[in-house]
């Protein structure tokens, strides 16, 4: 019985049907004779109200179920699915408010669905995290009325509920065809077997002039008693490490995601690009301190494991440390790589502390650093000026953009590849500036 009234509620009709009865007993003062028929509209009130309690709490007849997917993409518009099923014999109205977890700070959800006499159907809502982490849902509220709608009746399902946001592996396989090589398509084209001083070795051959004679191999010659070489076959699955400064300048929001998720996203979806390509990939996540490096391998199955890596990296209120970073690359890298290194300059002085570092790591690798636009002072630098903050507020977003392009500059003049980008348009940025390199040979 307790659990019947929990159940129970009133609608907005019956309020105003008690309004308009507690109206019709108000005029029945000044007009005696009406007061005996507002018993009668009381009576009949009564009579639908226990008709309707009846059809609603005579049998269990509603079901429903939320259909989570295993993981939820960051970032990205997620579906979310409710299974409904009648065991009514009437047309009922439901009201559905799902308890969603609390990173959505979504406190108004509500769906209105009519179902049809013993109908199934299935709805579905969207939510769009902006946070990695596990999310739990709460419980799946039902709210049910017949035709009458005076009274409501609660289901309640699936109470806690939760799924993880990963990094976004939407976006990742949104840009799986920039993975399919053009060339591919034209006719008359042939291979060609190009020598180059890598480590993959060929094959012993015999000396001819105009070959490298830093190959000889002088044991082959003793035995051989003529000039024999090492032949070496250029290597075609080069080392690709992605490399995340998970410091307090990868914290600042644009557009609800901090940079570093940004960077996180941009990662797992060049990583699957460079896999597909014939690649070996890895992964540095530093602050203060080295807090995840994983070796670069060529498996297509490892993208699991950088999608399991990347899920647990945040970001840390603590300088970076580039000295560090360098003498791990130094001694873990020993083969020359492509290093991506997502960061963030909004300054040219905060660049000059970390350009001995940047310089000592492009000797030995090709560097490609990748900072952010400022998106929001783009705004502030066209703003139409009305008085003097507005004069004041355009200079200093201007100054910040020169310092931008000043940065680009002293980079490239050190011999750093530089990506400049809005963070919107940062993985597609990252991905054509790896197919730029790999069509141009760099490495």
């Amino acid at each position: 019985m307790i659990q019947t009234i929990k159940s129970l509620y009133l609608t907005e009709r019956f309020f105003k049907a008690i309004a308009f009865i507690a109206f019709l007993f108000l005029v029945s003062y000044w007009f005696e004779g009406l007061f005996g028929y507002v018993w009668i509209v009381v009576f009949i009130f009564m009579l639908f109200i226990l008709a309707e309690f009846s059809m609603l709490f005579s049998k269990k007849g509603l079901h429903a179920s939320r259909l989570l997917p295993e993981r939820f993409s960051n970032s990205d518009i997620n579906y979310v699915q409710v299974k409904l099923k009648s065991a009514y014999s009437f047309k009922t109205k439901l009201q559905l408010i799902d308890e969603l977890p609390v990173q959505f700070q979504k406190r108004d959800f509500l769906m209105k669905v009519s179902l049809q006499g013993s109908e199934q159907k299935t709805v579905t809502y969207d939510v769009r995290p902006v946070d990695r982490g596990s999310y739990s849902f709460g419980k799946l509220n039902c709210y049910v009325s017949s035709p009458i709608t005076l009274l409501k009746r609660r289901y309640t399902f699936d109470a806690n509920a939760s799924v993880k946001v990963y990094p976004s592996f939407i976006q990742m396989k949104k840009y799986d065809f920039l993975a399919i090589d053009s060339k591919l398509s034209h006719f008359g084209l042939k291979k060609i077997r190009r020598i180059g001083h890598t480590m993959e070795f060929e094959q012993i051959k015999e000396y001819v002039t105009g070959d490298d004679l830093r190959s000889m191999n002088w044991n082959a010659t003793a035995k051989s008693s003529q000039l024999m070489v090492n032949q070496y076959q250029d290597q075609k699955m080069q080392p690709i490490f992605s490399i995340i400064d998970s410091s307090r300048v990868m914290k600042m929001p644009f557009e609800e995601l901090k940079l570093l998720d940004y960077a996180i996203n941009s990662t797992l979806a060049f990583s699957n690009i460079a896999l597909k390509k014939g690649d070996k990939v890895g992964l540095i996540e530093f602050s203060n301190k080295i807090n995840k490096m994983i070796p670069a391998r060529a498996k297509r199955t490892y993208l699991n494991t950088i999608l399991n890596t990347l899920y647990n990296v945040d970001t840390h209120f603590l300088d970076s440390d580039y000295g560090l970073l360098q003498a791990t690359i130094k001694r873990n890298i020993n083969q020359r790589s492509l290093l991506m290194l997502y960061t963030n300059f909004e300054h040219i002085s905060s660049l000059r502390r970390k350009i001995n570092y940047l310089q000592a790591i492009a000797k030995r690798h090709l560097l490609v650093v990748i900072f952010f636009e400022n998106t929001e002072l783009d705004k502030l630098a066209n703003i139409e000026i009305k008085n003097t903050v507005d004069l004041y507020d355009q200079t200093l977003a201007r100054q910040f953009q020169y310092d931008k392009k000043l940065i680009v500059k002293e980079l490239n003049q050190k011999g750093i590849q530089t990506v400049l980008t809005a963070p919107q348009d940062l993985t597609v940025n990252t991905i054509n500036k790896y197919l730029e390199i790999k069509a141009r040979g760099l490495i």
